[in-house]
């Protein structure tokens, strides 16, 4: 039977109904208003747990048991470990092993060391996937593999999913580098650091079931807890849960891209010459090579000036520790370490504070951070001549990255994003996003290698940097200076079968990713 669908407020046509549940449609930038109460996990009581608090038990498997796996469940699990991670796919591995069929898995994220878990939706294992999707992963999903619907949320809309009912986690898995007895658990300590394991916070508390796994016990209290044990029901003790070097990255280094360096320099005179950048601003950069050089850029003005960040947000790296040690910040909160010199800031400066993603992006709340920064640098794998940007796709319609933050961040008063003209000789710029993920009204500077494109809508930015002698230009000019040099690119072909579901951050769907025509 044919799924319904509509053209919602961003002009995409999209279901009225994924995997057999109502879907609302986008209705535009805080549009929709959410109805009803937070969801909450059964009741437990304390009956059913030692008096004494010691949770262990002997395996996963044996944890998985007690929490009832079966058919149709969801499972959750966090990225902390990044590519490091040695727990997940072993979840999966135990539930084929049990027979097991139709599991839905509901990562933050997965990266290539998830790779694997094709191997449990071939098998059936595993229906479908609600997270972000990459290399192999991404690829078997947009060719239609997949028995069910992907679901694409942002950090701050996984939150809202899971906060309001829309997503009810059966049990989550909740990997930490230091644990007690109890379950209260934290991200430093023990040779699997990893920093913080602030996305994990919402799972420990709406889950029906919770389990943390350590391959560091320590003793009661785990302190400074930011898993708290209360909510969990199961401790498990294995000999690894990550490969350190590749939980976070010791080598997070500044582009050494001619072309990068020039974007990353442009930016920082753009930031400095319009006035966002002054004393007290707020602040979130990100960790690819690009954006790392634009906080070398701008940590040098604001020495030069003077002047100090109020508070940085993190996914933190060495260069915003720097900003926090040598004075120029006075607070880092912190949602993931990207780097060594990250984790080992997290433990021993109280001024690089772990902040769950619970607290800073979840747009059903009574505020968040987002709203609160003065600039925010985000990367995109397309823009188009409305502004409209996407992260997930690129032109040939694969799925590529997961959205991240990246939605929520969309809320700062200041949106840049730094991106070379083209890549691999495919203009970034085109007529319009093959996937929309943030619409054009939100994203304000667009910074290229070849112009400054600002959107029409900021006319005080416009007005802010008249007679600077910066490069501004109209998005189209950029966009027809890019297809000179590399040729219109053409359009990736689609079936009509829908693979994946972007939702906006409120939980409505903004757009779709169907099936790629190959052939």
């Amino acid at each position: 039977m044919a799924i319904k669908t509509v053209i919602n407020a961003a002009g995409r046509r999209v279901p009225l109904k994924i995997n057999g549940q109502s879907a609302v449609p986008f209705k535009g930038v805080g549009k929709h208003w959410p109805e009803g109460t937070k969801h909450s996990p059964p009741v437990p009581t304390c009956s059913d747990y030692p008096c004494d608090g010691n949770k262990v038990v002997r395996s996963l498997e044996e944890a998985l048991r007690k929490c009832g796996l079966r058919n149709g469940m969801t499972i959750s699990t966090h990225h902390h470990l990044r590519d490091g991670d040695l727990i997940s796919n072993r979840i999966f591995e135990l539930a084929s092993a049990m027979g097991v069929k139709d599991l839905v898995w509901f990562p933050s994220a997965s990266f290539p060391c998830n790779d694997p878990v094709i191997n449990y939706l071939d098998d059936g294992t595993i229906n479908r996937i609600e997270g972000s999707m990459n290399g192999p992963l991404g690829r078997y999903v947009s060719e239609g593999k997949m028995k069910g619907t992907a679901v694409l949320r942002s950090h701050g809309g996984r939150v809202q999913a899971i906060q309001d009912g829309e997503v009810k986690i059966d049990i989550a898995v909740l990997v930490a580098p230091s644990a007690d007895s109890f379950g209260n658990a934290r991200g430093t300590g023990g040779s699997s650091a990893c920093g913080v394991i602030g996305y994990a916070k919402a799972d420990s508390m709406y889950a029906s079931k919770v389990i943390v796994v350590t391959d560091n016990l320590v003793d009661f209290p785990c302190f400074p807890m930011e898993i708290e044990g209360n909510y969990v029901d199961y401790v498990v003790v294995v000999d690894k849960i990550g490969v350190p070097e590749k939980i976070v990255s010791g080598t997070t280094q500044v582009t050494k891209s001619p072309d990068r360096l020039l974007i990353a320099e442009l930016t920082a005179s753009f930031l400095e010459k319009s006035g966002i950048l002054k004393d007290g601003v707020t602040i979130q950069a990100g960790a690819g090579g690009t954006s790392l050089a634009i906080a070398v850029f701008v940590h040098e003005i604001l020495k030069q000036k003077d002047w100090k960040a109020k508070f940085g947000f993190g996914g933190s790296t060495k260069y915003m520790i720097n900003m926090l040690e040598e004075g120029q910040m006075n607070y880092i909160l912190d949602a993931q370490a990207f780097d060594l010199d990250a984790v080992r800031s997290v433990e021993k400066n109280p001024n690089h504070i772990p902040y769950p993603v619970f607290n800073a992006y979840n747009y059903h709340s009574k505020g968040n951070l987002t709203s609160m920064m003065d600039i925010m640098i985000l990367g995109a794998t397309e823009i188009d001549l409305n502004f409209n940007g996407n992260v997930v796709t690129h032109s040939d319609g694969y799925l590529l990255h997961g959205i991240g933050g990246w939605q929520n961040c969309l809320h700062a008063r200041n949106v840049i994003i730094p991106v070379p003209l083209f890549r691999d000789r495919i203009p970034v710029i085109v007529d319009q996003v093959t996937t929309l993920c943030g619409p054009g009204e939100l994203i304000d500077v667009i910074i290229t290698e070849r112009g400054i494109a600002i959107n029409p809508l900021r006319k005080d930015l416009i007005k802010s940097v008249k007679g600077s002698g910066l490069p501004v230009r109209t998005i189209k000019e950029l966009k027809e200076e890019a297809e000179r040099i590399c040729g219109k690119p053409q359009k990736a072909r689609f079936e009509e079968d829908i693979v994946a579901a972007i939702k906006w951050v409120d939980g409505t769907v903004i757009d779709v990713v169907r099936k790629i025509k190959t052939g």
